[in-house]
């Protein structure tokens, strides 16, 4: 089944990689060309707008980094909207709006195309061992389509329900990302406070109730002082609006999620803040409070 793929980023261009490894003819692009070049020394062919691969292929991937872009790369100028022959299916892995999927998809179906909305969870540690979670919003049938696809790019591929209902799930999770990094950095900063090793935390309490992926990745980055991100701040920032924007739309409060917005932001403040990794948002703890005499 030949597949185009569109956005090759910390998680796009391994995710397009395992397709390729599969046996899959695979057409690419991105907007930065240099990405391409190691899937392009691997058999892939760069291909010079969005609307040249969709002309390649009836499966087409996306994965871009938010709404705006989605929309540009489907219906921007050269978009693949130019190039989608009736009966072609696009997978959106991206993490968008909801709603702008519905909205997507249905412009779309006009055309005799149809529009899943995958987004993941699993980090880069994820799409590069191809263990991810790919929750599917969409037609059923398309979904049995494409999910050989999907099967080379995770571990656990679930239909969701229609158009939108996986963004949807994906802004759940997004909550809980958020929430456990909470978690984290708080009861890092008690540890220390009390003079317990935080590296014992980590891996005393990531095997108990209170355990999570957070902790058991993301603690023992933040005790190594690496910041760096698999996941930017920046763009849990950008899904927590998601999260907000929809949860208004239903009336719901989410106060444990605007807290972990602001707990960010006050990240995002600091020079280059918004670039670092999610476990950054430990920086926000240590500028309230000055180190206690178990941490000098």
């Amino acid at each position: 089944m030949p597949v185009g793929w569109i956005g090759l980023g910390i998680m796009g261009a391994p995710l397009a990689g395992h397709v390729l490894r599969a046996g899959h003819p695979l057409f690419i692009y991105s907007r930065t060309r240099e990405k391409a070049a190691p899937l392009v020394a691997r058999g892939a062919t760069w291909c010079e707008s969005p609307a040249a691969v969709a002309r390649r292929c009836d499966v087409l991937l996306t994965m871009v980094t938010d709404t705006p872009d989605v929309e540009t790369v489907l219906f921007g100028v050269d978009g693949a909207i130019e190039g989608l022959r009736s009966g072609a299916v696009v997978v959106d892995l991206s993490t968008i709006s909801p709603d702008a999927a519905r909205v997507m998809a249905a412009r779309l179906a006009e055309q005799g195309v149809t529009l899943l909305d995958a987004p993941v969870t699993g980090g880069d540690v994820g799409a590069r061992n191809a263990t991810l979670t790919i929750m599917v919003g969409g037609p059923g049938e398309a979904f049995e389509r494409v999910r050989p696809v999907l099967e080379r790019l995770g571990k656990r591929i679930v239909h969701v329900g229609p158009s939108g209902a996986g963004q949807a799930l994906k802004a759940c999770n997004q909550v809980l990302c958020a929430l456990n990094m909470v978690g984290v950095c708080e009861a890092l900063m008690l540890a220390r406070r009390a003079g317990i090793d935080p590296g014992l935390l980590v891996d005393t309490l990531q095997h108990g109730a209170g355990g999570s992926w957070a902790l058991a990745n993301l603690g023992v980055k933040i005790n190594a002082g690496d910041l760096q991100p698999a996941f930017m701040i920046e763009l849990i920032q950008k899904d927590l609006r998601i999260v907000q924007d929809t949860a208004a739309r239903l009336g719901l409060p989410l106060p444990g999620a605007a807290l972990a917005q602001q707990l960010f932001r006050a990240v995002e403040a600091q020079p280059g803040g918004g670039k670092l990794g999610t476990q950054a948002m430990i920086r926000a703890y240590e500028a309230w409070v000055a180190p206690g005499p178990a941490e000098r």
